[in-house]
Formats: C-alpha cells, structure tokens, sequence
C-alpha cells in the first residue's frame, strides 16, 4: 500500500530523517517507536505531505502509495496533496475537533471534500460515527459543541472524520498519548478492529502498546530506522524488553 524508498527530509538544513526506506501492507497496523527527536511524526508527515506546511522543508527519496489500483509517487505527479491527504488520513496527538457541534464536524468535510449533499451526508455522517463506535453515545446531541466531549470521545470524532473522507491508509500520531487508561484502551481496540479494513501506521510512545498493537514494528532513531520486527518477534516479552533497552 505504501512504499517508502531512500526518504530523507530536512528544516533549515538540518536532516530529521535520512535514508529511510520501508514497505506497509493492507490489513497490517505497523507501529513506530523511538526516542523524543528521532523523526517520529515527521516520518508519518511525509506520507501525505504535510511536512510542507512547515516553512524551510525540503523531502528528498520515493513515497509510493496504492490507490484504487493506482500507484503513484507523492512527490511526482502522482496525486494532488489535497487527494493525497483525503485518502492518506491522518489523525494527530492532541483531538483537533472544530468548534463547532458534533455534527458540523463531520458535515463539513463531507460536504466540500466528497461534494455530497442533504441525506447522502446524514449517512455518511451516521456511518463514520458508527465505525468507531461513537453514535450511540452523541446521536442525541449532535448539535452540542465538540469541544464538550470527552477526550476520548474527541479522538474517536477526529477518527470519525478520517474516515468520512474514504481514506485507503490512516497515519496516527501517538492517538492515546493525552487520554486516560479506559480511553486509550477503547482506541487501541479500535484500532485492531480498523486494521481489518486499512492499512495503519501509528506512532506510540508506549512500548507496551506497541507491543499489543504492532503487526510490525519500526524503531527510529537519530531519523534512521534502526530496527524492524515482525510479530512473532513481540510475542517474546523478554527479548523485546532487551532489545528496547539496549535501543533506548
């Protein structure tokens, strides 16, 4: 779904991310971990893009990834960023709810990125909601403002809202970082029901979690990826726990 070939990125001059290369597949969660500063999320920006909101970037290497049977460079002509960042979803540490209500939320992205209208929306907007598991909880108060959700709640209505836009892949920047035990545990079972259905890549500052959650793990450091294990690795609790010691 995503290939990722000689990948090095840079502010100012200063290399984040230098000569990193992998591969993600459908149906697959791959988790990446590593150390504060090792290039974690601007790894994940480069997948759609988004670190050229970011003044002085320069990207250098191939992201390719696979749309509807398309296989196109992100940095060539393959898709618009507006395209890409449509079916390259992604959700970020802190819930970015507008202020607006529940439901606004939702419908206006529906409306402008889908060009959808009047019911078509109300389904769409119904069905996002219900993929994670969030409409039986706010069906009675989509006009509330977003903000008075819960945490959790506000990251599962960021989750809703990527996938209202048909995304193929979903990029998730450490998605339980800033929430409670109940809550982070609610998005982790999320998460293993939606890699059914997409491919997911999620940054985590949780060696435990990684370890639940990871089909595959990547470990960055200094913004090279310096380790890669597969889940039958994981399954070692003592050899993963050595391995991450001598990494950290």
């Amino acid at each position: 779904m995503v290939a990722v070939e000689r990948l090095t990125v840079s502010f100012s001059g200063k290399v984040v991310l230098e000569d990193v290369g992998f591969s993600l597949f459908p149906g697959e969660l791959a988790v990446v971990v590593g150390p504060s500063g090792s290039g974690k999320s601007t790894l994940l920006r480069a997948i759609n893009r988004l670190n050229e909101c970011f003044p002085g970037c320069r990207t250098q290497g191939t992201v390719r990834v696979r749309l509807d049977g398309t296989d196109g460079d992100v940095y060539g002509n393959g898709f618009s960023p507006n395209e890409l960042r449509r079916r390259v979803g992604m959700v970020f540490q802190t819930p970015a709810v507008l202020p607006v209500s529940i439901e606004k939320n939702l419908r206006m992205p529906i409306s402008v990125a889908l060009g959808m209208r009047g019911e078509a929306v109300s389904e769409r907007l119904e069905w996002a909601l219900r993929e994670v598991s969030l409409w039986d909880e706010v069906k009675d108060r989509l006009r509330d403002d977003a903000t008075t959700l819960s945490g959790g709640q506000q990251q599962r209505l960021c989750l809703a809202r990527a996938l209202a836009l048909e995304p193929r892949v979903l990029l998730l920047d450490e998605p339980t970082a800033s929430l409670d035990f109940k809550a982070a545990e609610k998005i982790e079972q999320l998460l293993l029901r939606l890699k059914q259905q997409y491919c997911v890549v999620a940054v985590s500052h949780s060696l435990g979690q990684a370890r639940r959650l990871a089909d595959r793990l990547f470990v960055l450091r200094e913004g090279r990826i310096v380790q890669e294990m597969e889940k039958r690795s994981l399954r070692d609790a003592g050899v993963y726990e050595r391995l991450m010691e001598e990494i950290f």
